[in-house]
């Protein structure tokens, strides 16, 4: 992944994509397997906002049947099944418990009911997925003992038993994104961060372009193109607006809050537990939504979530106060006492904005789970080539990326190959087993940095062997950083290959290093130092960077994670 602005200057594309998360990521590898010539420009770091900080599930739908929607349930399905499939070191399956109480709706009775129900309809969501260990299982229940096993503090009262169902996580959102940019990357298409799309080039209603500017540099310079895709998000009215295409209604959106813990777990199965909150969008009424308290698979920690709360404040800022995470706190510990959580255990918050239903903000009935939303604006605007798509969930992110490049081919009158993403896998998911390439990678490592091992082969999967291969005529590399599993070969094989261009970028998104919370100074100096080498910093340069990096643990989501007193900014702001 090379950052070739001049080529990006040079070259016109059948399809300029706008956005570097989930949605756009999606869309730019769905572009290039398919034949189209396609750049994605992203104004700071790829997935550096909404889908980097979610509670990083991929849904497989079971929750539409009390929405009585079938289609989204199928929808979900076949996209979870297509992570899993394309994408095995990334996507991995997560058990998840909820317990029944009595015999009416909350009962064992109607939970079994509807468990069948939702094996039925995804009865194909195996096919394809080469490893036995990414295969969902059928739900099944268990016993009274043996939910308060697992969970001793769930409710007892009325306490019938369990059914367990399985859902999808992602080990590293950013990680994800990346392999979808590489994977297009390696077919000849093009990709930059930090290049911030300013306007759209429009003449005579129809779009040729885009202008942007460098960030890093201040350039600015033009873009062609025979087509633009944005995927801004909730930033995409108003980059519209700047180019003269007013939609006809603007977005609602939610802020999403999830957790990271400093809790350890010792159980792989999480738990649903209701709380206050309700979905107006059920038709079937079990009581409140379900908060989720889930281990993060092979990092041995705990995340709890999601939060909504409908988002009526600038997408720029989004933020949330300690007044906000102290009611969520306590409404957590209502649902489940035993975990007695304070504002000290947790040690990341992640926030942002998704697609929402229409609902009063402030309000505790919450829309949920709206579509996501594909625009042709020379339907809507009368602007030819020009569309944009709006995303609702990562889980959605390739599915929307094919019906945007279907609707793309049909814009360009081009005929282009058929999509293949459900089954093609990312760059570093060629292989059939997990636990093989584990043991491929120890064995490649060495027994000196076995631990480091696990997330090697989750982050870079068969591509393992580019990073070790830099430890080779350095040992040193192949030491890790202190206090942590990441190899010091990991940061210079990114700040190489995988255009990090900032020490935010290694600590917070291509590694693991500071994703779960404050990786500590002396690690944050260390990477900056390989950092620093690689990529031509003078000290000063490098100062900025470590400064740069201990900012957003101290301002953005990092609750008391390290020795110094956490400062809020001002109560209106939060944490920003």
């Amino acid at each position: 992944m090379i950052r070739d602005l001049k080529k990006l200057s040079n070259s016109e594309y059948d399809i300029i994509i706008i956005g570097g998360g989930m949605f756009g990521s999606a869309a730019l590898w769905e572009a290039a397997h398919r034949g189209l010539s396609a750049c994605l420009v992203e104004r700071g770091d790829f997935c550096e906002a909404t889908s980097a900080n979610h509670f990083k599930m991929v849904h497989g739908g079971i929750r539409y049947i009390q929405h009585g929607d079938l289609v989204r349930l199928r929808e979900s399905s076949v996209e979870r099944s297509a992570f899993l499939r394309i994408a095995p070191h990334l996507v991995t399956p997560l058990p998840i418990l909820i317990p029944t109480y009595g015999h009416l709706m909350k009962g064992k009775e109607v939970l079994r009911t509807g468990m069948f129900l939702y094996d039925s309809l995804t009865l194909g969501r195996n096919i394809g997925i080469k490893d036995k260990n990414r295969k969902i299982p059928s739900c099944y229940s268990i016993s009274k003992n043996e939910v308060l096993n697992l969970y001793p503090g769930v409710k007892k009262e009325n306490l019938t038993g369990g059914a367990i169902f399985h859902d999808a996580q992602m080990y590293n959102p950013p990680r994800l994104v990346l392999s979808f940019i590489k994977s297009a990357v390696n077919l000849g298409a093009d990709a930059a961060n930090y290049l911030e799309a300013k306007e759209l080039i429009i003449k005579n209603n129809k779009c040729s372009g885009v202008r942007v500017k460098d960030k890093l540099s201040d350039e600015v310079f033009e873009i062609n193109g025979k087509l633009v895709l944005s995927t801004l998000g909730p930033w995409a009215a108003n980059f519209l607006q700047a180019s003269g295409i007013q939609l006809d209604y603007k977005p609602s959106f939610s802020r999403d809050t999830a957790f990271v813990l400093k809790r350890k777990t010792n159980t792989n199965i999480g738990l649903a537990t209701t709380i206050r909150t309700k979905d107006v969008d059920a038709v079937i009424d079990r009581g409140g939504r379900h908060l989720f308290i889930v281990p993060w698979i092979d990092r041995d920690i705990l995340m709890i979530g999601v939060w909504h709360i409908v988002w009526d404040k600038t997408e720029d800022k989004v933020f949330v106060t300690e007044q906000e995470i102290e009611e969520f706190l306590q409404e957590v510990n209502e649902a489940y006492p035993d975990l007695k959580l304070n504002i000290d255990d947790i040690s990341l918050v992640n926030t942002g904005l998704t697609l929402f239903g229409e609902t009063t903000p402030g309000s505790k009935r919450m829309s949920f789970g709206k579509r996501s939303l594909l625009l042709d604006h020379s339907i809507d605007n009368k602007i030819d080539g020009v569309i944009s798509l709006i995303g609702v969930r990562a889980t959605m992110g390739r599915g929307m990326a094919e019906k945007a490049i279907n609707l793309a081919s049909v814009k360009l009158n081009k005929k282009i190959k058929k999509s293949q993403s459900k089954y093609l896998p990312l760059a570093g998911g060629e292989f059939s087993s997990f636990d093989s390439l584990i043991s491929d990678i120890k064995k490649g490592l060495g027994s000196a940095q076995n631990n480091s091992a696990v997330s090697l082969g989750h982050n870079y999967g068969t591509c393992f062997k580019e990073v070790i291969e830099y430890g080779k005529d350095n040992p040193e590399l192949l030491k890790t950083i202190t206090g942590s599993n990441v190899l010091k070969a990991e940061i210079m094989y990114i700040a190489k290959n995988e255009m990090a261009m900032k020490l935010k970028d290694a600590v917070l998104r291509r590694t693991d290093l500071g994703t779960a919370g404050y990786p500590g100074k002396e690690a944050i100096t260390e990477c900056a130092d390989i950092m620093a080498e690689t990529l031509n910093w003078d000290d000063s340069k490098k100062q900025k960077e470590i400064n740069e990096v201990e900012s957003y643990y101290h301002l953005k989501g990092s609750i008391k994670s390290y020795s110094q007193k956490y400062e809020y900014a001002d109560q209106e702001e939060g944490l920003k």
